[in-house]
């Protein structure tokens, strides 16, 4: 009777120990769904971010290249009209 009682035990202890690993390796994979459409979510929000980010830098590199012309032709106009005066 020793012997079945412990082959019992031993199998009630296998199958709790098989219960809890099952249960630990399914966890994980319910709560990372959720999580995975948060971390899309916000990498889309990241995304669209940077996109108007990148739309902002172009406006004021077109700016910036605008007013560089800008000043170009004044000191272009400055230095025809110092040429002229004999300087």
């Amino acid at each position: 009777m020793l012997l079945t009682e412990d082959n019992s035990l031993v199998r009630m202890k296998k199958i709790a120990a098989i219960m809890t690993i099952s249960l630990f390796g399914v966890l994980p994979f319910n709560g990372a769904e959720p999580a995975a459409a948060k971390q899309d979510q916000e990498l889309s929000t990241l995304v669209a971010e940077l996109r108007a980010q990148n739309a902002a830098i172009a406006q004021n590199q077109a700016a910036i290249a605008a007013k560089l012309a800008t000043l170009a032709e004044t000191v272009r106009v400055a230095r025809i009209l110092t040429s002229r005066a004999g300087r």
